[in-house]
C-alpha cells in the first residue's frame, strides 16, 4: 500500500490499483463503512422530505407532495437496503462494478431531490426558497458524512443536487447565491474525498500489517521445523527449560541432559571445569546477570572437540504480572560465515600478488603505531619505497615477468623485517614500511640503506638477469606528522626528493620539502592556465655549420613568462609539465608553432624541437606531427625532433614504435645529450638518427684540457662518422671552443658564440640574411 495520496480514480472505482487483491479488499472496506451509516442516510432523507412537504403544504397540491414524498422514501429505502446487504464485505473482496454501483444510487437520490428546487421552488412563494435551500444544504451535509467512504455515490448526489439548486438561482439572477451553493458543494466534496483517502490509507496499512503478521507466523513455523537456527529458553535462575531437539542436536547432547542445566555451563563445554572462558562467554554471563538484551553476540563453542562459532541473541521474558521470567533467544552456527568473513577481510587487507599487507592494512597499522607512540611518548616512522627502473622491465619483458619480479622483491623485503616493522605493498612498484618504535634514528638509517642495497642486487627471473634499484622517503612522528595521512604525505615528499636525486638513495622529510611541494602546486596551477593565457612562447637558437659557418637551422626553445611568477626557467617548469602530464598539450603547441614559423624561413633552414619521453608514450603523437606539417606546409625534412637517451630507458619498445612512425613521415631525428645517460649502441644502430648532439658539459670540460672529455668527443665523432651521422657540439661560447670542436671533427655548432636564443622576429631576420648571404656567395 503506498503512503503517497491515493489517486482519485481508485477512490471512485474508475481504475484498478497496482495490487488488484489488496485493492479488492480496500473496496470491500469502503462498502462496509457505507453500510454502517446507511440508516443515518435514510433518516436524513425522510426528515428532509417531511420538512419540505410541510414547507410547501398549502402552496402546492397535496397529491403532488405525497407522491414526491413517497418517491423519496422509496429511493432512500432501496439505497439503504443495498447498503445493509454489504455485511459480507467486511473481510472480503469487492469488484470495481460493485463500487461503481454506488454512483447510480447517488444519481437516483439526486434526481428525486432535484424536483424540490426545480419544480416546487418555481411554483411556491419566494419566501420559501431560503428555508428550502437550508434544508437541502443540511441534507447534502448528512449525505456527505454518511457516504464519505463511497466517494462516487457521495459526489453524484452532492454535485447533482447542488447543480439543481443553482439552476433556478441563476435563472432568478441570484448569481451570488448560486455560486455559494456550488462552493458549499465543492467544500463537501473535498472533505468527502479527504476522509475517504484517510480511510483507505488506514485500511491499507491494517491489511499490510495483517499480511506481514501472517507471513511472520508462517516463517517462524518453518524456522522452528526446518531452519538452520534454533530457539532456547531459560528460567529465572538462567537454567535451560523447554529445550528444543535442534538446540540439543547443535550441542551434541540430549534434551533430557540439557533440561535444567545452566545455559553458561552448556555453552562453556570443557572450559566449565578449567575456568578458561572466552571473552564472548564472559560478556554473555554479564548480560544474563544484569538481565540485558543480547544482540548478535559471537562466542566460541567446543562441540565434540571441535571449535565452532555461535551467534546468540535474546531478550528478557516478562510474565503477565510484569515479573522477570527468564530469557528467550535464538542461536545459530556462524562458523562457515565467519571463515568467509575472515577470508574476505584478508583479501581486503592483503595484496593478492605478493601476499604482503596492502594499502588499507598499512594505513591501519600506521594509525595504530602512531596511537601507541603518542600513548607511551615514543616515535613511529613510515618509509615509502619506490622501485627504480621497474617500468623498463614491464615494458620490455612484459607484465608477467614484472609480476614475478615484484614477488622476488617482496621476498627480500620480508627477510629484512622484524617484529618492530610491517612491510606492505601500496600498489604498482610502491612498497611501505611501518616502524612501530623509531626511537633509535640510526637504526632507521641502517634499515633504509639495507633495503636499497638488498633490492639493488641482481634478480634471476625466467632466465633473465634483471637490475633494478630502490628510492626511499622516510618520515618520523611526531616531528613530521601526528596522523597517518600527514606522515604518509611527508614520506611521499621525501621519496620525491630521492627520485629527483636520481634514485638509489633515501631522504628523510624536511619542512623545506613541504614548502617546495606547495610552490610546485601553485606553479602547476599557473602552468595549467599558461597555454590558454598565451604566456608560453618560443625562442630560436642558431645552429651553424662548423666548417663554413653557414646557418643550417634553429633549435626551438620553450619559454614561459608568467604574469604571476615572471620568467620561469625551463629547468623548473618542463619537469613539472612532464610530471603532471601537461607536456602533451604543451608539446603539441610547440610542434605546431615551430612548424608554422619555420615555414616562413627561406630555403631549407631547419627547425629542431625537443620531444619529451611522455609525448612518445602517446601513439597519437604521430598524428600531432603529421597535422602540424600538413597545416604549415613545411617540408618534413626541415623538421628535426630531438630526443634524449632516457626515452629508450623509460619508454622502451613503445617509444621506438612511435619514433619509427614519425621517421616514416620524412622527419629527421637527433639524439640529444649523448653520453650523459645510459649510452647504448643498440638503440643507436636500430633507430634512424640523422645527428648526435654532444652535451655542453663535454665541450666545456674539453676546452679546459680534460683528457677524458676530449677522448669522449673524439669517440662520439668517430662513431657518428661510421654511422653517417652529423655531430652537433652544444654550448660553444668562445672562439677557442669553436676551434677545438672543429679540430675534433664536429660538423655543426650551437652556442652563445653564434647567438643566444632569439625572439621570433630576430630569428626570422637572421634566416633571411643568411639566405641572402648564401646567394651572394
Amino acid at each position: 500500500m503506498r503512503t503517497s495520496p491515493v489517486p482519485l480514480r481508485l477512490l471512485l472505482g474508475l481504475g484498478e490499483g497496482d495490487d488488484p487483491i489488496l485493492w479488492g479488499r480496500v473496496r470491500a472496506t469502503q462498502l462496509f463503512c457505507g453500510r454502517q451509516l446507511a440508516l443515518v442516510l435514510l433518516a436524513a432523507n425522510l426528515i428532509a422530505a417531511a420538512l419540505v412537504m410541510q414547507l410547501f403544504a398549502g402552496q402546492l397540491p397535496l397529491p403532488w407532495l405525497i407522491g414526491w414524498g413517497m418517491t423519496v422514501a422509496l429511493a432512500a429505502a432501496v439505497v439503504t437496503l443495498r447498503r445493509l446487504r454489504t455485511a459480507h464485505f467486511e473481510e472480503g473482496h469487492a469488484s470495481l462494478a460493485q463500487l461503481r454501483g454506488t454512483g447510480v444510487e447517488g444519481i437516483v437520490l439526486a434526481t428525486v431531490w432535484s424536483i424540490a428546487p426545480l419544480w416546487f421552488g418555481a411554483q411556491a412563494a419566494p419566501d420559501t426558497l431560503l428555508p428550502l435551500w437550508t434544508v437541502l444544504c443540511v441534507l447534502m451535509t448528512a449525505a456527505a458524512v454518511a457516504m464519505a467512504s463511497l466517494v462516487l455515490g457521495a459526489l453524484s448526489f452532492v454535485l447533482g443536487l447542488a447543480l439543481a439548486m443553482a439552476v433556478p438561482l441563476v435563472l432568478q439572477q441570484s448569481y451570488l447565491a448560486a455560486a455559494a451553493t456550488l462552493l458549499f458543494a465543492g467544500l463537501l466534496t473535498a472533505a468527502c474525498i479527504s476522509r475517504a483517502r484517510t480511510l483507505v490509507l488506514l485500511r491499507g496499512s491494517e491489511l499490510s500489517l495483517s499480511d506481514r503478521d501472517e507471513t511472520v507466523s508462517l516463517l517462524l513455523g518453518e524456522y522452528q521445523e526446518g531452519g538452520s537456527d534454533w530457539l532456547w529458553q531459560t528460567d529465572t535462575q538462567r537454567r535451560l527449560v523447554n529445550v528444543t531437539p535442534r538446540f540439543a542436536a547443535a550441542l551434541g547432547r540430549s534434551t533430557a541432559e540439557l533440561e535444567g542445566m545452566p545455559l553458561f555451563q552448556a555453552l562453556a563445554g570443557p572450559a566449565w571445569e578449567s575456568g578458561d572462558f572466552s571473552a564472548g562467554l564472559r560478556l554473555l554471563a554479564e548480560k544474563l546477570k544484569h538481565r540485558d538484551s543480547i544482540r548478535h553476540l559471537s562466542l566460541p563453542v567446543v562441540i565434540a572437540g571441535e571449535e565452532r562459532w555461535w551467534e546468540i541473541s535474546a531478550s528478557p521474558r516478562i510474565d503477565d504480572r510484569g515479573i522477570f521470567a527468564g530469557f528467550r533467544g535464538v542461536g545459530s552456527d556462524v562458523t562457515e560465515q565467519r571463515a568467509s568473513v575472515d577470508k574476505i577481510n584478508r583479501m581486503a587487507r592483503f595484496d593478492a600478488l605478493t601476499g604482503l599487507p596492502n594499502r588499507l592494512l598499512v594505513n591501519e597499522a600506521l594509525a595504530k603505531a602512531l596511537a601507541e607512540a603518542e600513548k607511551w611518548g615514543t616515535r613511529a616512522a613510515f618509509m615509502m619505497i619506490d622501485l627504480d627502473r621497474f617500468k623498463a622491465v614491464n615494458d620490455t619483458l612484459g607484465h608477467p615477468i614484472g609480476d614475478r619480479l615484484l614477488g622476488r622483491v617482496s621476498e627480500r623485503l620480508n627477510q629484512l623485517i622484524t617484529d618492530n616493522e610491517l612491510i606492505g605493498r601500496l600498489g604498482g612498484d610502491e612498497f611501505a614500511v611501518v616502524i612501530n618504535d623509531a626511537t633509535e634514528a640510526s637504526r632507521i638509517t641502517r634499515l633504509a640503506q639495507t633495503i636499497i642495497d638488498t633490492l639493488s642486487r641482481p634478480y634471476e627471473v625466467d632466465q633473465h638477469t634483471l637490475y633494478i634499484g630502490a628510492s626511499i622517503g622516510v618520515a618520523c612522528s611526531p616531528r613530521d606528522g601526528r596522523t597517518a595521512e600527514t606522515l604518509i604525505r611527508s614520506a611521499d615528499l621525501a621519496l620525491y626528493r630521492s627520485k629527483d636525486a636520481g634514485g638509489g638513495v633515501f631522504h628523510a622529510y624536511e619542512p623545506q620539502l613541504h614548502v617546495e611541494a606547495e610552490e610546485r602546486r601553485v606553479l602547476e596551477i599557473a602552468l595549467r592556465q599558461a597555454l590558454e593565457k598565451g604566456e608560453l612562447h618560443l625562442e630560436y637558437q642558431p645552429v651553424v655549420d662548423a666548417a663554413g659557418e653557414r646557418l643550417t637551422g634553429f633549435e626551438a626553445l620553450l619559454r614561459w613568462r608568467s604574469a604571476e611568477f615572471g620568467l620561469v626557467p625551463p629547468t623548473k617548469f618542463i619537469p613539472l609539465a612532464e610530471e603532471t602530464r601537461l607536456i602533451g598539450p604543451i608539446g603539441e603547441w610547440v610542434v605546431r608553432t615551430a612548424c608554422e614559423e619555420a615555414a616562413r624561413w627561406p630555403g631549407d633552414t631547419r627547425v629542431a624541437v625537443n620531444v619529451s619521453p611522455e609525448q612518445l608514450h602517446n601513439p597519437e603523437f604521430v598524428t600531432v606531427v603529421a597535422q602540424a606539417l600538413a597545416t604549415s606546409a613545411l617540408a618534413p625534412h626541415r623538421l628535426e625532433l630531438e630526443v634524449t637517451e632516457s626515452v629508450f630507458i623509460k619508454e622502451g619498445a613503445q617509444a621506438a614504435t612511435v619514433l619509427q612512425r614519425v621517421l616514416d613521415l620524412g622527419v629527421r631525428l637527433s639524439l640529444d645529450d649523448f653520453g650523459t645517460g645510459y649510452s647504448s649502441l643498440g638503440y643507436l644502430s636500430r633507430t634512424r638518427f640523422s645527428s648526435i648532439k654532444i652535451d655542453r658539459s663535454f665541450v666545456q670540460a674539453a676546452s679546459q684540457g680534460t683528457r677524458e672529455a676530449v677522448a669522449i668527443i673524439r669517440a662520439v665523432v668517430a662513431l657518428a662518422n661510421s654511422l653517417d651521422l652529423a655531430t652537433i657540439a652544444e654550448g660553444v661560447e668562445t672562439a677557442e671552443e669553436l676551434a677545438m670542436v672543429r679540430e675534433l671533427g664536429c660538423s655543426r655548432v650551437q652556442g652563445y658564440f653564434y647567438g643566444r636564443p632569439l625572439p621570433v622576429d630576430e630569428a626570422r631576420a637572421v634566416a633571411v640574411r643568411s639566405r641572402s648571404a648564401s646567394r651572394a656567395a
